[in-house]
């Protein structure tokens, strides 16, 4: 008997990862883990901005990167394809605004080319991951 009680809470807990992946589906999308990288290189980039423009400039570019995690995440809750396709949509919208921002502060030189390249790359990923992803939804 006590060996069946030990086993079962693992069997319940192994249960509610389950229960949590598919209801957090979101967590195991590529595009997830690729924005939320995304939010991390910013992150990285703002303390490289000089100290007068850290805040303003610092909280309005991590602001649209964030925009974009928790949009997919935000999207994965919803039940329809239209309303997870809305917030695909949102997201893809902060993906611009990240890449905006972002080369509006290498023009500014507060930023180099590569960090600049780095960005770059990583919203051209998102990007067309968000649009494979709409595409499926139809």
């Amino acid at each position: 008997m006590d060996a069946f009680c030990n086993q079962q809470p693992t069997t319940y807990y192994q249960q509610q990862i389950i229960l949590s992946m598919n209801k957090f589906r979101f967590l195991r999308w590529p595009v997830y883990k690729e924005a939320k990288q995304l939010t991390l290189d910013v992150l990285k980039l703002i303390k490289k901005l000089p100290k007068e423009y850290r805040f303003e400039l610092g909280s309005q570019l991590i602001r649209a990167a964030f925009s974009v995690v928790l949009n997919i995440a935000e999207g994965g809750g919803r039940i329809s394809d239209k309303e997870l396709n809305r917030f695909l949509d949102i997201a893809l919208g902060s993906v611009y605004e990240t890449l905006a921002a972002t080369d509006t502060l290498k023009e500014a030189g507060f930023i180099s080319d590569k960090d600049f390249e780095n960005i770059l790359v990583r919203v051209n990923n998102i990007s067309d991951q968000l649009g494979g992803f709409k595409k499926r939804l139809g």
